[in-house]
């Protein structure tokens, strides 16, 4: 059984007791916010291991708590993952560009959300499981793949997980081309609602927090992506 800790945000009372009831069956620990000013106070008292986030909320809506918790190094890498009845594309590029894990339109079924849910984590334990504890060195950036962190000239980057993948797929086979498609696979997981237009996303996302070190970052037009080669 589960006992990891998800937060719940949204303004409807019966879809947070729907949401308590069904993750409680399956072991997890669930608090609920009806509020985005809640949940800021949550996450605050007690970061959670996932957080499930409407974005139509009273007061500060789900994007500005998405802002807010990516802003943060205490919370910056805590999954994601966005429930809400807008379900156009532009709202979904706004939550992934933001850093949110996944995205699930209302209605929706509890036990969609629960592998959903299952998968993000699985991922992320797998990311903190990960043996490998090479330091990887490219000019002004430095990545620790074991510990999950990432500087620029000696600052903290606070990325999120599935950038964090995508960054260490590129950099460990500088000069190598990728497929978006190859990048869904190998980075994110076959599991993650993850398209190639929610890649390139994440790769404008990148390439802004990572300033000038982003350029190395090159689009091969036609095929995908590849981390530039340092010159001898």
């Amino acid at each position: 059984m589960a006992h990891e800790h998800i937060l719940v945000v949204d303004d409807e009372p019966d879809l947070l007791e729907l949401i308590r009831y069904s993750l409680g069956q399956h072991g997890y620990e669930v608090t609920c916010a009806l509020s985005g000013e809640e949940a800021l106070t949550q996450l605050d008292a007690r970061p959670p291991d996932l957080v499930v986030l409407d974005l139509m909320l009273p007061g500060a809506d789900g994007l500005e708590i998405c802002r807010a918790m990516k802003r943060d190094t205490r919370t910056a890498l805590i999954p994601i993952i966005i429930l809400s009845a807008r379900g156009e594309e532009a709202d979904v590029v706004a939550g992934l560009e933001l850093g949110a894990d996944d995205y699930l339109t209302k209605p929706f079924s509890p036990r969609v959300l629960q592998a959903r849910i299952k998968a993000v984590l699985r991922r992320q334990q797998s990311d903190t499981a990960e043996e490998d504890s090479t330091v990887i060195s490219r000019g002004d950036l430095v990545i620790h793949p074991g510990r999950h962190e990432v500087t620029l000239r000696g600052q903290p980057v606070p990325l999120t997980s599935t950038e964090f993948r995508i960054l260490c797929l590129l950099v460990r086979r500088p000069g190598w081309v990728f497929s978006r498609q190859q990048i869904i696979e190998a980075a994110p997981g076959h599991d993650a609602s993850v398209t190639e237009r929610s890649v390139d996303v994440h790769i404008v996302s990148l390439r802004r927090k990572l300033g000038a070190s982003g350029q190395a970052i090159e689009t091969i037009r036609g095929i995908g992506y590849r981390f530039k080669e340092e010159e001898a």
